[in-house]
């Protein structure tokens, strides 16, 4: 059987062709294999690359939470920092200070109830084993109002920082339902629309 480079067509010996089909993806010559880097060094480590996906998991959380919300007639306005100064949390990146630490755990959102007038601090999490407990909480966490709304594959679900230092938390077997809670009114029909929404984004995780 013959081999050649598939960016130059040179003729290559059976080594060169199984070294480069395994470092590098694809088949190449020596000459080659110079300008090219290995497959491995391309794109994102595997560190980084699941620093990615669960970044990009969170957003999408984030966002149904955010449509939830609206979609019931509440007010939301996003709060964290790196949604009002664009670029911040690239700047603390190595910084440690409470002031630094403060910033990176402020709430995703405040809420705002559409009859009552009530506001509230949300933070989403996605939890694709729909655990959240207070060791997942920092020692130091400072927003004892807020409220923690756990995303899974299956249901979506909401406990308070005040409950977590009182030992409950969020497991696939207990019964603390966002519909339930009574501050937010929800409408529960809503929030099953959007737990179908959660399982076509999350069904693969």
């Amino acid at each position: 059987m013959d081999y050649y480079c598939s960016k130059c067509d040179k003729d290559i010996e059976k080594k060169v062709y199984d070294y480069s089909k395994k470092e590098f993806g694809k088949i190449l010559c020596r000459d080659c294999q110079q300008n090219s880097e290995p497959q491995e060094k391309k794109g994102l480590n595997n560190k980084e690359s699941r620093y990615r996906e669960g970044m990009i998991k969170g957003r999408i959380a984030e966002t149904l939470i955010e449509e939830l919300f609206l979609s019931l007639g509440y007010n939301v306005f996003r709060y964290g920092m790196e949604n009002t100064v664009p670029g911040i949390m690239n700047l603390l990146k190595g910084v440690r200070s409470d002031v630094a630490d403060n910033i990176r755990r402020m709430p995703d959102f405040v809420v705002q109830h559409p009859e009552r007038k009530d506001v509230y601090f949300v933070e989403v999490k996605f939890r694709a084993n729909e655990t959240f407990s207070k060791k997942d909480l920092p020692k130091t966490y400072p927003f004892e109002n807020a409220y923690f709304i756990v995303v899974s594959k299956k249901h979506i679900k909401c406990i308070t920082y005040q409950e977590l230092m009182d030992g409950k938390e969020v497991t696939p077997k207990t019964q603390n339902y966002l519909g339930k809670r009574k501050e937010f009114d929800l409408d529960k029909e809503t929030i099953i629309d959007f737990c179908n929404f959660a399982v076509k984004f999350f069904e693969s995780v």
